[in-house]
């Protein structure tokens, strides 16, 4: 797939609202590859993205899903940091969500994909079961997996990857990590210690925000760069706007659990900073636990209760459309 891209750049799928089908066909447009991202979405507004996104390009899309990982967190410790959070909900005058583990309805998801044929099916969190990766190639797309270190590449090639998504953690939203772990190499050590154990293609991904980072990757060995963050601020994104504000100013970030109990990466902010401390890995029980005071957050503007998720270098992004991101990250 990758030596058909008329340039070696791919959107990375971000679920939660910034992926879009105007996004993923822009980019495909623009030469690159776009990506639809099923996280979150029901199967139906999945299969509904995915039409959308075919009827605005021909070029190439692919889809991610998270793969499913892990097993249920103990109650408890989901309890007491719903009672931690209890008064975030009070001040913001919502009930906070009911925490349930779930697997983010993947095979629905998967047999979306064979009424949707896409070009990639790319895999986060974890292994996708032997069936997802059948089931995949027998559509004729390859299968992509992220990982964060070479002990997960090997696995990822074992277990069928085509192609592999290596994420540094300079990387904004969720680390791909197949254990919830810190996973904390940098893009340019990780993308050396993957390209020694393991010969297949590789996608280089974390705080991409030049074309000079982008010939920086080619160089070290990878076939293609993927950009999210930079894509954040374009018209054709479903970014939120307390996110745009904020991936437009200075700002540090920072790996937490808080809005979710999986780490991930994102602008500090107050709820960030006073209760990443306390959260447990629990994903995702956190995710649903906390959706009613991040919805009331980006609604109100509050972008202290919003999981602002941006990759280090999120200062450099241009609210410009996503074909100029693309020729503008061109090697």
């Amino acid at each position: 797939m990758l030596e058909r891209l008329a340039v070696p750049l791919v959107q990375a799928p971000m679920a939660g609202g910034p992926s879009t089908p105007q996004l993923t066909a822009a980019v495909a447009n623009a030469g690159g590859l776009g990506f639809a991202a099923a996280g979150y979405r029901t199967p139906e507004a999945f299969a509904a993205d995915l039409a959308a996104t075919r009827a605005l390009t021909d070029g190439p899309i692919g889809a991610n899903l998270f793969a499913p990982a892990g097993a249920a967190a103990d109650p408890s410790v989901v309890a007491a940091y719903a009672e931690r959070l209890a008064p975030e909900a009070a001040r913001a005058g919502v009930e906070l969500g009911t925490p349930r583990f779930d697997d983010d309805a993947f095979d629905a998801k998967l047999a979306v994909l064979a009424q949707h044929p896409v070009h990639v099916v790319s895999f986060a969190f974890a292994l996708p079961p032997p069936h997802a990766v059948a089931a995949v190639h027998a559509s004729g797309a390859e299968v992509w997996v992220t990982v964060t270190h070479p002990g997960e590449a090997r696995l990822a090639v074992a277990a069928g990857a085509d192609a592999l998504v290596v994420q540094g953690v300079e990387a904004g939203g969720h680390r791909g990590s197949f254990d919830d772990g810190p996973a904390d190499i940098a893009l340019l050590a990780l993308l050396q210690l993957v390209r020694a154990a393991v010969d297949v293609p590789l996608v280089a991904t974390g705080g991409l925000a030049t074309a000079a980072a982008v010939a920086a990757v080619l160089a070290a060995g990878a076939a293609a760069a993927q950009a999210g963050t930079a894509f954040l601020l374009c018209p054709e994104a479903g970014t939120a706007r307390a996110l745009r504000d904020a991936v437009a100013a200075p700002g540090r970030t920072a790996l937490t659990r808080a809005f979710t109990g999986r780490l991930a990466r994102g602008i500090e902010n107050r709820l960030l900073r006073e209760h990443s401390a306390a959260a447990p890995s629990a994903y995702p029980e956190l995710h649903h636990l906390t959706a009613p005071l991040r919805a009331h957050g980006r609604a109100a503007g509050d972008a202290d209760l919003i999981n602002l998720w941006a990759g280090q270098a999120h200062e450099l992004a241009r609210p410009v459309p996503a074909a100029e991101v693309v020729r503008a990250l061109a090697p």
